[in-house]
């Protein structure tokens, strides 16, 4: 159907045209939305533009559509997250800082016995031996001591258990390189 948006017309016919009741166009003519007697192609320009703009007023244009971006994201993530806890893939930190704690002190302990242990099993072993062995394993004790979730392996204890020994430099950079990766080369 082709209609000639130059002529005016009746409310109902506007109406049907636009897929509202003649009640609305009376209205949207009382509130001066619509010019009365205009054509049909000025009153479809101008309820255009009234639509446009009760949108505009519902919808904040740009702005509410980027909040409403960075919510459904938020949403996202928060769900996403509540299904990593769900499966087990995250634990609150202070869960694992005590976790971490615990095995701390259990892992010094067993460090702290070696020097008695390899008295016990070597007893010809020299005591100046002992005192290095008693050395290194304080060193140990002190790096495990201080771990945390910050940072497991700080620079400065990898350098207080590298004491210079060129065997110790290696085993404390594959120990650095074990915690970066969970790999050793």
């Amino acid at each position: 159907m082709i209609v000639d948006t130059s002529l005016a017309v009746k409310q109902e016919v506007f109406a049907a045209l636009v897929g509202i009741g003649q009640p609305a166009v009376s209205h949207l003519l009382s509130r001066a939305t619509l010019t009365p007697g205009a054509p049909l192609g000025t009153w479809l320009n101008e309820y255009t533009a009234h639509l446009m703009e009760a949108a505009q007023a519902r919808g904040g244009g740009a702005e509410l559509a980027t909040e409403r971006a960075a919510l459904a994201k938020a949403q996202r993530e928060r769900i996403e997250m509540q299904n990593a806890v769900t499966r087990g893939e995250l634990a609150p930190t202070a869960q694992l800082e005590h976790i971490l704690a615990a095995t701390a002190a259990k892992v010094s302990g067993i460090f702290a016995a070696i020097p008695d242990r390899v008295r016990y099993r070597l007893p010809q072993i020299e005591a100046e031996a002992l005192e290095l062995i008693a050395e290194e394993v304080g060193k140990i004790c002190s790096v495990v001591g201080a771990m945390n979730l910050a940072d497991p392996m700080p620079a400065d204890d990898i350098d207080a258990v590298r004491g210079g020994d060129a065997d110790t430099h290696r085993d404390a950079t594959d120990t650095a390189r074990w915690h970066e990766t969970g790999d050793v080369a």
